[in-house]
């Protein structure tokens, strides 16, 4: 039996929003200190721009893996053991990148860093296993905004430090404050040991993170190694290979890390796979506007901006996504809901031609990610309400799970991709890439946007109504991380269940 508001302690009960809301907080913060980062990283440490973008691409390749299995272990009696252990692993990638010891730490720190994106989906699960419902409705949608707020936070934030105090500083304040939240969360955050037990899928994970690092590593340095060298064939060996066994694996796995099975609907798969472009596309853009605006002026087209500079040109991407996330249900009553995904790719594409043609100036940038963010925030908000009208009300949960984890796995390789673009451009001996390496990843992003669009534009739309309460509440858990909840049965559903 769940306990509510009114069987917690009092100092539970007063303080187990804020701390839920905390977390997702330094979460989101903290998996965008990476992101403005990578040319003072490069430089840094002396390595190429392909190798300082796996600051990034490391943290959402763990994210992708560990989002399920955190899933999982909230699922069942040791929910708070997983949210308290987690935040200690992010800590601790904290301290390690915070360092000034070599590149090697800096990534081991990123990658522990990244287990914390499964933090989110945890939250909202302790919200609704222990709160009131109608104060867990509350504080899921406070968990949703502030998943995408603290991100926008987390750019500027992360440049502004950078730009007084050096990069490593940033880290030092990522690691006080989830120290902070980790102590608060031991005294805050009930038990669950009351659920049962379920379990964890340890070959799906080993399977999947195996796979997918294969294959990112060959996407990401196939251009220094060679791409018909030994070392790219075997990871592009290993990654077609492995990822077909998980595949098959999860099928038939009584417990499986992600209901691949859920894929044999037509509108699951459609969505999933537009959910993967959508996130290959959104991180394509994001990794090289960063990029384009620290680039020198004397290159000829770099705008020689700071990394603070840097970190606000993705403001605008965050502000303008959480706006259309919220806009999305007023829009729907006059724009038809199959037209709402397409819309937002259109934007994206918009954003990106603009790109193309005119980022000699700041301003257009700023332009550029306002506009990219409006098409994200009707995308993603659109995207899991056409899942829940799609399949049974006990399968939601694993549905929009299945989602979410297509989306993170987007996101690093689009981190991936742009660097191999750049890399593909940048000349023998030279630092930066040539202006055409830009032109040739804004074309990269305008196919993918334009093929997720039509994608989009072919969706199935099951004609089955749901209620509104349940639509609303899907589309807020897929913001914070991929758990739905079923209001029919009160039950919280993870990535795996069945």
């Amino acid at each position: 039996m769940t306990s509510t508001d009114d069987t917690l302690p009092t100092a539970v009960r007063r303080g187990l929003v804020p701390v839920l809301v905390s977390i997702c907080t330094v979460v989101a913060v903290v998996s965008s200190v990476g992101a403005p980062l990578i040319p003072t990283v490069a430089s840094t440490y002396g390595v190429s721009f392909t190798s300082a973008q796996w600051s990034l691409t490391i943290a959402m390749l763990t994210g992708a893996v560990t989002v399920p299995i955190l899933g999982r272990l909230g699922d069942g009696p040791h929910r708070k053991q997983a949210v308290v252990g987690s935040l200690a692993v992010v800590a601790l990638g904290c301290v390690l990148a915070a360092m000034p010891g070599n590149f090697a730490m800096l990534i081991v720190g990123r990658a522990l860093q990244g287990i914390g994106l499964g933090l989110m989906p945890l939250a909202m699960a302790v919200a609704r296993d222990h709160l009131a419902p109608a104060r867990a409705r509350s504080c899921v949608a406070a968990l949703s905004v502030t998943a995408v707020a603290g991100i926008g936070l987390g750019y500027p934030l992360t440049g502004v430090i950078a730009h007084y105090w050096g990069f490593h500083a940033c880290f030092v304040v990522a690691a006080i404050a989830t120290s902070a939240v980790l102590l608060a969360s031991v005294f805050v955050v009930p038990t669950s040991g009351h659920l049962k037990r379920r379990p964890l899928d340890v070959l799906g994970a080993v399977l999947l993170g195996a796979g997918l690092t294969a294959l990112l590593l060959a996407l990401s340095t196939g251009g220094t190694w060679g791409w018909t060298s030994w070392p790219s064939a075997i990871c592009v060996v290993i990654g077609v290979v492995v990822l077909p066994l998980w595949a098959r694996h999860e099928v038939h796995c009584a417990f499986p890390l992600v209901q691949l099975s859920l894929l044999r609907n037509r509108s699951v798969l459609t969505a999933d796979v537009t959910g993967l472009l959508a996130g290959i596309g959104m991180f394509v853009l994001s990794s090289t506007v960063i990029r384009l605006v620290q680039t020198p002026e004397d290159t000829g087209y770099g705008l020689g901006r700071s990394a603070m500079v840097a970190g606000l040109v993705l403001v605008p991407f965050s502000l303008a996504s959480v706006v259309a996330n919220r806009l999305l249900p007023s829009a729907s009553r006059w724009v038809p809901r199959t037209l709402v995904m397409p819309l937002g790719a259109v934007a994206f594409v918009v954003a990106l031609v603009l790109l193309a043609v005119g980022r000699s100036e700041l301003w257009v940038v700023f332009a550029v990610m306002g506009i990219a963010g409006l098409g994200v925030g009707l995308t993603f908000a659109a995207m899991p309400a056409l899942i829940v009208s799609a399949v049974p009300s006990h399968e939601t949960g694993s549905a929009l799970g299945v989602n979410q984890v297509t989306r993170t796995v987007g996101g690093a390789v689009g981190s991936a991709l742009s660097a191999t673009i750049l890399a593909a451009y940048t000349l023998p001996g030279a630092v930066y890439p040539t202006d055409d390496g830009y032109s040739a990843t804004a074309t990269a992003g305008i196919v993918l946007w334009i093929v997720t669009g039509l994608l989009a534009l072919g969706l199935p739309y099951a004609r089955r109504r749901v209620s509104k309460s349940l639509v609303d509440e899907s589309v807020e858990s897929a913001v914070s991380g991929g758990f739905a909840y079923d209001v029919d049965s009160r039950r919280t559903h993870s990535v795996g269940e069945r």
